[in-house]
C-alpha cells in the first residue's frame, strides 16, 4: 500500500534520507551545486521562506516540503500539486535566492536520475544547455531507490517542466 500526502505530512522519504548522505563537490571546475538535508523544513520555517520569498503574508506553505539548498539559499522542495498522492509522486521545483524558479522533475525517482545525470536542482530549473556531471555513486543510489526507468536529465526536465508549464507564472501571482 503507498502513503499519500495528508495534512502535514513531513516524513522524510528514504531516498532523500540517502541523498543527504552524498557529499556534493561544487567548484571552479563545475559539479553539483547542492547542499541536501536530512529532514524537511518545518512547517514553520517553510510558511516563514514561502512568505518572504512572495511578499504574501497570506499563505502558509503548507503545499512544499523543503528538502535542500544551492550555495545561494535558493531551496528545493517537493511541490505538492497531486492531491491524494504520495510524497514521492509529487514534482521536484526550486526557487531561487534572486527569485528564480522553475520544475526540476516531475517526481521524486526522476529527480534522483537527474542528480545521478550529474545536475542539481538550480542548474535543472533555471538553465538551458545543461553541463553534467555524472555521478555512479548517485546512479546507483537512484538505482535502489527510483520507480522510474533512467532516463536523461535533459528528457526528465523538459517533460516535467511542459507538465507544469505554467508554475513560475502561478508563482508569479502569488507575489506582493
Amino acid at each position: 500500500m503507498t502513503e499519500t500526502t495528508s495534512g502535514d505530512d513531513r516524513s522524510f522519504p528514504p531516498a532523500l534520507a540517502e541523498v543527504a548522505l552524498v557529499e556534493f563537490e561544487y567548484g571552479e571546475d563545475g559539479g553539483v551545486d547542492f547542499e541536501p538535508y536530512d529532514a524537511f523544513d518545518s512547517a514553520e520555517e517553510t510558511t516563514d521562506w514561502i512568505r518572504s520569498w512572495t511578499g504574501n503574508h497570506e499563505l502558509d506553505g503548507a503545499a512544499y516540503r523543503v528538502f535542500g539548498q544551492d550555495g545561494t539559499g535558493g531551496l528545493a522542495a517537493l511541490w505538492l500539486v497531486r492531491p491524494g498522492r504520495p510524497l514521492a509522486e509529487q514534482p521536484v521545483v526550486f526557487l531561487g535566492s534572486e527569485g528564480e524558479s522553475g520544475v526540476v522533475a516531475g517526481s521524486l525517482s526522476d529527480f534522483l536520475w537527474v542528480l545521478a545525470d550529474g545536475l542539481g536542482p538550480m542548474e535543472a530549473a533555471v538553465h538551458t544547455g545543461w553541463e553534467s556531471y555524472p555521478s555512479p555513486a548517485l546512479a546507483d543510489l537512484a538505482e535502489r531507490h527510483a520507480a522510474t526507468a533512467r532516463r536523461a536529465a535533459e528528457e526528465i526536465i523538459k517533460e516535467a517542466q511542459a507538465e507544469f508549464a505554467t508554475f513560475t507564472e502561478d508563482l508569479d501571482a502569488l507575489c506582493r
